[in-house]
């Protein structure tokens, strides 16, 4: 308990980045979680009767073109958008860290195929993919998420590769070998723990870009159809109406730009709470 309050002093007191970027993130993920009970209204409900209503107490966020309530869509929405970014981000650092962990302890010529491989998926920009992948597949969230993943795992391939490649030929590495550990277990007790913090670090900052990713190719139509609620799908609808009702854009958008700054200030706090280097460089200033 004492190290624990410790900790957590230390945290308070020299990296308010990752206190922040944490208090928000979770504030983001309850919202997520209590939806149901945080909605003052259906999110898909349409009454014409309502169109165009400004923010007030009964509609904090004002009306669509539609008559749905904003503020439930954009709460509703926080629902897809997490759980989006959350599944291409997890299968992206499940099948990236196995790529990369094979490639660069095996080395040689399974090394090289993995690495060209890899290079051929990253010479594709990530939207370009996704809108071909999408055109392919089609429409809808579940093909949105299929393209996303078949390109996001690329980044955490390089990374661990990288970081396996520093780390084998280390004394604690040969000498595992020389006690006859088999590869499978070197991998998994020396190497996974050791390459482990870089990726959750690119994990946690990966999810607001992928929230970004998601809400611009739902911008162009290729995520959530209506009327499941998505923020890209929402800014999309508003902008015929920006003259005389901007809230429609402007709510999903700060939105948005809420859950890429969390998750920012959250994989930067964690990346100097882990990194040797920052936290010297810290100390020096």
């Amino acid at each position: 308990m004492h190290s624990f309050l410790r900790f957590f002093s230390d945290l308070n007191r020299k990296n308010t980045v990752l206190l922040i970027g944490g208090l928000l993130s979770l504030a983001l993920v309850l919202v997520a979680v209590l939806a149901p009970w945080i909605e003052p209204h259906d999110p898909t409900l349409m009454q014409t009767s309502n169109q165009f209503i400004a923010p007030n107490a009964e509609y904090p966020f004002g009306t669509d073109n539609l008559g749905r309530c904003i503020f439930s869509r954009v709460v509703e929405g926080s629902r897809v958008s997490l759980a989006t970014a959350g599944l291409v981000v997890l299968f992206g650092a499940v099948l990236g860290s196995v790529i990369g962990l094979t490639a660069g302890f095996a080395g040689g010529k399974v090394d090289g195929f993995l690495m060209r491989l890899t290079d051929v998926f990253l010479a594709f920009p990530t939207i370009v993919f996704a809108l071909a992948i999408s055109a392919v597949l089609g429409t809808g969230e579940i093909n949105l998420i299929i393209a996303l993943m078949l390109i996001h795992w690329t980044r955490y391939a390089r990374l661990v590769r990288g970081e396996v490649v520093l780390l084998r030929g280390e004394e604690f590495i040969e000498s595992a070998k020389a006690m006859g550990n088999s590869s499978f277990r070197i991998t998994t007790r020396y190497l996974v723990p050791s390459v482990l913090s870089k990726v959750v670090v690119m994990m946690s900052l990966d999810l607001g870009s992928v929230i970004l990713f998601c809400s611009a190719l739902s911008f162009l139509g290729l995520g959530a159809q209506p009327p499941s609620p998505d923020w890209g799908a929402m800014i999309s609808d508003g902008r015929d109406y920006l003259r005389y009702a901007p809230w429609m854009s402007f709510f999903p958008g700060f939105a948005i730009a809420f859950s890429a700054l969390s998750f920012n200030l959250l994989g930067d706090g964690i990346r100097d709470l882990t990194d040797p280097r920052m936290r010297e460089h810290a100390v020096v200033e």
